[in-house]
């Protein structure tokens, strides 16, 4: 399976307003493996930057004054995605960024290009409840190491995302993963076993043990005032249930 990690950074809050996205990053994983491939462009949006959002990214109209606009780098974005599953952390803001700038180019929606779309910050808000889910708590929270995270950055953070989404759904089922292909490896498959030609030996209570089992359901039942729900059915004698 072919999935892209997406992240991206913008000149505000909100893409109906106004504001445009200036940074896109994205990386490849194949069959839940990183595979290097990436894509990474600062964009000129053609519009002063927020001072609130400079402070999250560290961007500025100057250094992006000499980035391509989107138009020059849309027909790459798609392609890099195309039919890819998309992992984003609240996507709803990243995929409403892209959808904008497409629209604004006579394009589809961006996620018409792409496959399905896992929000990581919804899982996150499912496997840990009440509590903060931000890239930083999840790095922290997984053994992560987002040291040198000094500021957001699309790139950057798209792969520490990868990281978080394999280590938030590495489980029981990659276990199994790892059995299969491991067999498939030395070109040998996994054969159900036939059993139907086991005999297995059928070992049956003494009449002794029987007895005792009795005395110990007699001594449970006293014990809990006669409100042991087996009282409801009568007890076998003993015996009856030997061969």
């Amino acid at each position: 399976m072919r999935q892209i990690v997406l992240d991206t950074e913008t000149t505000g809050l909100n893409a109906a307003t106004g504001d445009r996205l200036i940074e896109i990053g994205c990386v490849e994983l194949m069959n839940r493996r990183l595979t290097g491939r990436h894509l990474h462009f600062y964009v000129n949006p053609e519009r002063d930057i927020d001072e609130g959002a400079i402070a999250v990214h560290g961007i500025t109209v100057e250094f992006l004054a000499d980035k391509p606009r989107f138009a020059e780098v849309a027909d790459d974005i798609r392609e890099f995605v195309q039919n890819a599953e998309l992992i984003i952390h609240n996507a709803p803001f990243d995929l409403g960024f892209l959808d904008m700038e497409f629209q604004r180019l006579g394009l589809p929606p961006f996620r018409q290009h792409a496959g399905n779309v896992i929000d990581t910050l919804r899982e996150a808000r499912q496997m840990f409840p009440g509590k903060r889910n931000s890239l930083d708590a999840l790095c922290d929270r997984l053994g992560i190491s987002n040291a040198h995270r000094t500021l957001h950055g699309a790139l950057l953070d798209a792969e520490l995302l990868a990281e978080v989404y394999l280590a938030m759904t590495r489980g029981q089922d990659s276990l199994v993963i790892d059995m299969h292909d491991s067999s498939a490896s030395h070109g040998g498959a996994v054969a159900a076993a036939d059993l139907s030609r086991l005999a297995l030996p059928v070992l049956r209570a003494t009449q002794e043990e029987q007895l005792a089992h009795l005395d110990l359901l007699k001594g449970l039942d006293k014990a809990s005032g006669g409100k042991t729900v087996w009282q409801e059915a009568p007890a076998a004698e003993p015996g009856s249930l030997a061969a």
